[in-house]
């Protein structure tokens, strides 16, 4: 695991990486926004994190937390908050949103996810920014979008995941859909508006004009069911839960073994004549039944003659074994709970779990996923108290020095 020394953890620390010089404002909560700053914060983005004075993101009370009492942080939030800085500011006050459009004239982005029409309310929607600073990105996250006539409604992940399509195929035939096992609407809504706001800000830097990055958690659902919508648009199928199946791929899925499950993906020509070999049945090669990628697609010969075989080559044996037996030849992995995966070497040699030390406590979370050969990306970072930030972020932003931020402090406005 990638420890950071102590001097390394805090969220001010001095940083390089390829979006190095950019300026976010991130006036999120919960995840969606949240993860999305954090991508740029780890690839050197400086983000600063503005929260209500009386109302911070409500997800610093997410377990799991280190320390105790009045003292303890959530380790939830810490997972999507690193590297930031944390300001407060009151947009329900006049002086408040002046702030805002104040330090907009000096960001290049900006990130929110309120419900569309929520900053237009407070005096600082798009369009008021965006005459503040004409090069500003501004990125909207929210349940349905910014148009539409469902634009509105609330939203959370699992209305994306009901309202995009992918809940009602999750699960098995036999039985009522289940949603995704994780936050899948928020992560993708996440990483399509990372993706704009790069778009948008190339774009800025080219013509020296800023845009709106409209991103709901409905539309990027719908963009991950995969082959859903061209089979309904070309075959009128509609799509349902197919368990651990895919549904032209066999043997594709999920197979006991002797200490858990493995997955499997031996279903073309190539492996499926390895895997026969591997796991001592050669004679099946040549088969006349199942010695095509088409006749072991068919539901009938795959469930009396492929599943059978399969499930017997994995049977009495377990996890570790089968990964071995199949090397580097053949799809083929072990299904992993939580605990193996952050215990597994590879995990580690890709420093996908980082341990960030707080004053509470040390928190081991997911690292970056983006591997950059020169300006690597920095998952080491602490996240920040509820306006850590404020002295050092007012004054080198603004010029706003003690006493006047005292006076702020005091009428309410941070």
């Amino acid at each position: 695991m990638n420890t950071p020394e102590a001097g390394d953890a805090t969220a001010a620390a001095p940083r390089r990486g390829p979006l190095h010089g950019l300026v976010v404002l991130d006036i999120t909560r919960v995840v969606a926004g949240p993860y999305c700053s954090m991508i740029l914060a780890d690839l050197g983005a400086r983000v600063i994190k503005i929260e209500h004075p009386d109302d911070p993101d409500y997800v610093r009370g997410f377990p799991p937390f280190v320390g105790e009492g009045n003292e303890r942080f959530s380790a939830f939030f810490a997972q999507y908050n690193r590297h930031k800085e944390g300001i407060t500011l009151n947009l329900k006050h006049e002086a408040g949103r002046e702030l805002l459009k104040q330090l907009v004239a000096r960001a290049d982005v900006l990130v929110e996810n309120f419900r569309p029409g929520t900053m237009e309310r407070f005096g600082v929607g798009y369009d008021t920014l965006r005459a503040e600073n004409p090069k500003l990105v501004y990125a909207a996250i929210s349940g349905f979008g910014q148009t539409g006539p469902n634009a509105l409604r609330p939203g959370f992940d699992n209305s994306g995941q009901a309202t995009g399509g992918l809940w009602s195929m999750n699960g098995y035939p036999d039985r009522t859909p289940v949603r995704v096992g994780t936050i899948i609407g928020d992560v993708s809504a996440t990483l399509f508006a990372a993706i704009g706001v790069l778009a948008a800000v190339r774009e800025a830097e080219r013509t020296g004009q800023g845009q709106m990055v409209d991103v709901s958690q409905q539309d990027a659902v719908l963009a991950l069911t995969e082959n859903a919508v061209v089979k309904y648009t070309v075959d009128g199928e509609i799509a349902g839960p197919l368990g651990n199946d895919h549904p032209f791929v066999r043997p594709y899925g999920q197979f006991p073994c002797r200490d858990g499950h493995v997955f499997f993906g031996g279903y073309n020509d190539k492996l499926w004549a390895l895997s026969c070999r591997k796991f001592g049945t050669p004679g099946l090669v040549a088969d006349p039944e199942i010695d095509t990628m088409a006749k072991r697609f068919d539901p009938d010969v795959y469930a009396r003659r492929v599943k059978p075989v399969v499930e017997d080559w994995f049977r009495e044996r377990s996890k570790a074994e089968l990964e071995a037996m199949a090397g580097d030849d053949i799809p083929l992995c072990a299904v992993k709970n939580i605990r193996e995966v952050v215990e597994d070497p590879h995990i580690a040699a890709r420093e996908m779990i980082v341990d960030v030390d707080y004053p509470q406590g040390r928190i081991g979370m997911f690292g970056t996923p983006i591997k950059l050969s020169r300006t690597q990306a920095q998952a080491c970072g602490r996240a920040p108290d509820v306006g850590q930030h404020n002295a050092e972020v007012y004054a080198d932003l603004l010029g706003i020095d003690a006493e006047a931020l005292q006076q702020l402090k005091s009428s309410g406005v941070v």
